[in-house]
């Protein structure tokens, strides 16, 4: 299995459509452009994105322009089954079966005018889910040449090792931010070290409540940032950029901001480098808690 290369950072498409700016297909051609002028190139979406409509109208923008095509990254998840106008569903629920997993990629594919998909995730682990079977169907659409690459989303270790028998995982996107360390303890950033797998994190920059001070560490962390900040001449979002660039595992940080300058700025916040001590200052500043 291929494991595509994906630029730092990758675009969020979650807010693009229903669910947020609701943009003109011209507006989604007018930023798709601008990012990728900027070597920003992966995309993330959902087949449930803006109850089902995101992915067929970034594909929209795409029509017709196979060089663009060639140039970007398509990144998208399924398993998730939402009532919505398009379908009959009850209630939310997973879905990792063959069938549905097949037909989900199909509309994927029909939606982004496209023959392939470079990454597909699942998207939520299922107490249900059949390793052995969802293995094989994946495998199935890689070799199909549908696929190019296959990771998993918000899994945790155990998760990871029961699907991980069975079939290689290249990316496992994660809930990470300084605002929200949980996962440097859970084991799971050495679980993908370990096999391999590199992480996508969501939400890198706390859902933007680093400027929300009815955080209970609002205050400790904007005053530990702060002085960092000045140090590198830099912006307290580069600094929390910075702090995930740092770990080993080599996360990637997907931001959802539909403004160009945010993405670009973030990018270059990997060419801060925090010493170790700074970067355990602002875990203790996120935490209240001395490392021991």
């Amino acid at each position: 299995m291929n494991k595509i290369s994906l630029s730092k950072p990758i675009a969020g498409c979650m807010r693009w459509g229903n669910w947020g700016a609701q943009f003109s297909t011209a507006e989604y051609r007018w930023l798709i452009d601008q990012l990728v002028d900027q070597d920003i190139t992966s995309f993330d979406h959902a087949d449930i994105y803006g109850n089902y409509t995101t992915e067929a109208d970034f594909g929209t923008a795409l029509r017709g322009n196979s060089a663009l095509r060639k140039n970007i990254q398509i990144i998208t998840k399924t398993g998730i089954c939402m009532p919505a106008s398009s379908n009959s569903y009850i209630t939310k629920h997973y879905n990792n079966s063959a069938e549905h997993i097949i037909q989900s990629v199909e509309k994927s594919l029909r939606n982004f005018h496209t023959d392939y998909i470079d990454v597909l995730l699942i998207h939520r682990p299922s107490p249900l889910m059949p390793p052995e079977e969802l293995a094989k169907t994946i495998h199935q659409l890689i070799k199909e040449g549908k696929v190019k690459s296959f990771g998993v989303s918000n899994f945790e270790a155990h998760h990871i090792r029961v699907l991980h028998k069975h079939i290689p995982i290249a990316f496992n996107q994660i809930e990470i931010s300084l605002l929200n360390p949980k996962a440097i303890f859970s084991g799971i950033l050495e679980t993908c070290m370990e096999l391999n797998i590199t992480p996508m994190a969501w939400a890198p920059l706390g859902g933007g409540k680093v400027t929300d001070d009815s955080h209970p560490r609002f205050r400790a962390i904007t005053k530990t940032v702060e002085p960092i900040a000045s140090k590198y001449a830099c912006s307290m979002n580069d600094i929390l950029m910075a702090w995930l660039y740092k770990h080993p595992s080599g996360i990637l940080p997907i931001l959802g901001s539909v403004k160009p300058h945010r993405l670009k700025q973030a990018q270059k916040a990997a060419d801060i480098h925090l010493s170790d001590e700074e970067w355990f200052c602002l875990l203790e500043a996120a935490t209240g808690e001395e490392i021991a």
